[in-house]
């Protein structure tokens, strides 16, 4: 399997990208809920749809959480958690 490690601040992603990833795994699992970013975009944030955190996505790169995992056009996994081998089987690596 081939995958690719993306990394959206020097090379931000394009809005039908972060799209797609959206759809792989919604939009709540890409907010980087850490950053100056989020904290910075105030309580509204809790109202927003998919179609406004794509924008926001687009918009401020930082807002995603990393890394990302993307095979094909497909977000895989976003972030790191769990022990090796729970990333591995959500790669499909084992």
């Amino acid at each position: 399997m081939t995958y690719l490690l993306k990394r959206p601040v020097p090379t931000p992603p394009n809005t039908d990208a972060i799209a797609c990833w959206v759809e792989s795994l919604g939009s709540k699992s890409m907010r980087n809920t850490s950053g100056k970013a989020y904290r910075s975009l105030g309580e509204e944030r809790s109202s927003w749809d998919n179609a406004r955190w794509v924008a926001e996505f687009a918009r401020e790169p930082m807002l995603l959480k990393r890394p990302l995992f993307v095979r094909g056009d497909r977000a895989v996994m976003v972030g790191f958690r769990g022990d090796d081998a729970t990333i591995a089987r959500k790669l499909e690596l084992d």
